[in-house]
């Protein structure tokens, strides 16, 4: 039989008989999601977020594209918000027996996002040249954030719940001083010049980390403000708590990143906001709290003594104009007015390559919710057992074994799968509510096999990609199904080892695993950083 045609979404794609929807919709460049489909095992039907509709108009039906031969003249629909709402609660019905957190409490928690347990591997192992690469991924200024945030991660920390949180702060302050201790200390890396060009008005902790955001997406950033010296309030902070030293390495740091500092210049009629709009594509107001009638001369509309910014596109009533920082909305924590500078980057980012202005979304994460005290001595099984270490001299900060000592003390709870899941990434991209169909959920397991394979029961959905590669492989054990319903799980026949079953394909499971079930407990420890690639914002 010749080749045939259907359509999917309105495309016509050429097909050989026995191919399947899927393969049609790959080839069209259309991303349907799969968790259970490996093109070497064959359809196997069981996570059913694949889903499309076939039958053209009229009721149809839906049907999961991996497992359904394509006919001649069918017509398929792939994005409409039907197949899409089935295949959000597909991805719900995964999460209401999944037991496993998809980013550790400690980064869900951080205003910035810094992955936190990655930075405390990366510390314990003593590459510290990596841990400050995660470190500036995420903080515009970690030599000040690691004196003077209020660290909301460790307020998070289930290590708190056995004895004391971890000392985050304290380490990320270790690292970056002793990076600012090199000759030639880590910059982060900007993407090429896009030919756009940013003003910041505000040299404030708002404006700061928007400038390292903007700059770092390839966009010409200048930051104006009206002191001699850049760093707004922060310069306004006890010499005991923050030296003016510590702030002015952090900002030639920014000056080796391409970003340039206009001093001495404020806002009024010699510089107007229609004047920067001259020279720049986009202006950010970042001036800080507005005494009473401050605002009247800035030529943006005012809620009360504040700018008024849409929330979700933070824009003044000037469409080039954004908004962020304590101009808006008093932030009494410089951790949180930096986080709002970089969510009004990622606005202005948007702005200047002509995308849908909108804050970033919040990454996704399953909450697997408080521990009780069998599940969290599981966790303390990996950890030091020592308390938590204050530094000697609090004014120094951690020497360097006390810094390894303390990064020992992490319970490592977070996913090592988290960034490369499937079940995370199709989550985010569908907007899935994790805890829509949640009961009380099942006990937490981890099981450290000899060998270096961590299996989580939890976090398995029986895909049955695994099951099937053992067979395969003709392993002599293998994996297979144990228990019916609602209680099956894969398991190793006779009640052996999850390692005696996966003698000869153990990489290619855990390769192949697309909720993190099975990692190689290597893989918990950070692979390096290619520090010569920009972190995107958008």
């Amino acid at each position: 039989m010749s080749t045939f045609t259907i359509s999917i979404d309105g495309r016509t794609v050429e097909l050989e008989p026995g191919q399947t929807i899927l393969a049609g919709a790959r080839r069209l460049g259309i991303d349907i999601p799969t968790l259970c489909y490996l093109e070497k095992c064959g359809p196997l039907n069981s996570c059913q977020v694949c889903l499309v509709k076939v039958g053209g108009p009229g009721p149809g039906r839906l049907v999961p594209s991996c497992g359904t031969k394509a006919v001649p003249g069918m017509v398929v629909e792939s994005e409409t918000t039907e197949v899409h709402e089935a295949r959000r609660t597909a991805l719900e019905l995964l999460f209401s027996d999944h037991v496993g957190d998809c980013l550790s409490p400690c980064n869900r928690l951080c205003p910035l996002g810094l992955n936190i347990a990655v930075m405390i591997r990366q510390l314990e192992a003593g590459r510290l040249n990596q841990a400050i690469v995660t470190i500036r991924e995420a903080l515009p200024l970690p030599g000040v954030l690691g004196r003077l945030c209020h660290h909301p991660c460790e307020q998070g920390c289930r290590r708190g719940n056995w004895d004391d949180p971890a000392g985050i702060r304290d380490m990320e302050r270790f690292v970056t001083d002793e990076n600012f201790k090199e000759a030639n200390p880590w910059v982060p890396i900007c993407a090429a010049p896009t030919g756009k060009s940013v003003a910041i008005v505000g040299a404030g902790p708002a404006g700061l980390a928007a400038a390292v955001s903007l700059a770092r997406q390839g966009h010409a950033v200048t930051v104006v403000d009206r002191r001699a010296r850049a760093g707004g309030s922060l310069r306004d902070v006890p010499e005991a708590t923050l030296s003016a030293d510590v702030l002015d390495r952090e900002i030639a740091v920014l000056e080796k990143m391409g970003i340039a500092f206009k001093l001495g210049m404020a806002l009024g009629p010699e510089l107007t906001i229609e004047g920067l709009l001259l020279g720049f594509a986009a202006v950010l107001l970042t001036v800080g709290e507005l005494a009473a009638g401050e605002g009247a001369g800035l030529g943006v509309a005012l809620t009360g003594a504040a700018i008024k910014a849409d929330p979700n596109t933070c824009r003044t009533s000037i469409p080039a104009v954004f908004a962020a920082g304590s101009a808006v909305k008093p932030a009494k924590q410089i951790v949180r007015a930096m986080a709002d500078g970089q969510a009004a980057a990622v606005c202005v980012h948007r702005f200047l390559l002509d995308k849908p202005v909108q804050r970033p979304e919040k990454p996704f994460s399953s909450i697997m919710g408080r521990l009780d005290p069998g599940e969290l001595r599981k966790f303390l099984q990996t950890a030091s057992s020592v308390g938590r270490v204050s530094p000697c001299d609090r004014c120094a900060g951690l020497s360097r074994r006390e810094a390894v000592t303390e990064a020992a003390r992490c319970l490592h709870c977070d996913c090592g799968s988290s960034g490369n899941c499937l079940l995370q990434h199709y989550a985010q991209a569908y907007g899935a509510d994790a805890s829509r169909f949640k009961s009380e959920r099942r006990s937490f397991e981890q099981f450290v096999q000899p060998g270096g394979i961590i299996f989580e029961p939890g976090k398995c959905i029986v895909c049955g990609i695994c099951v099937r590669l053992t067979e395969l492989a003709r392993e002599p054990l293998g994996l297979t199904f144990i228990g019916r319903g609602f209680d099956v799980r894969v398991a190793t026949p006779f009640n052996r080892t999850i390692l005696a079953g996966l003698q000869q394909v153990a990489a290619e499971c855990v390769e192949h695993c697309p909720t993190g079930a099975l990692v190689f407990s290597d893989k918990l420890t950070a692979a390096p950083v290619d520090a010569s690639s920009p972190v995107p914002v958008a």
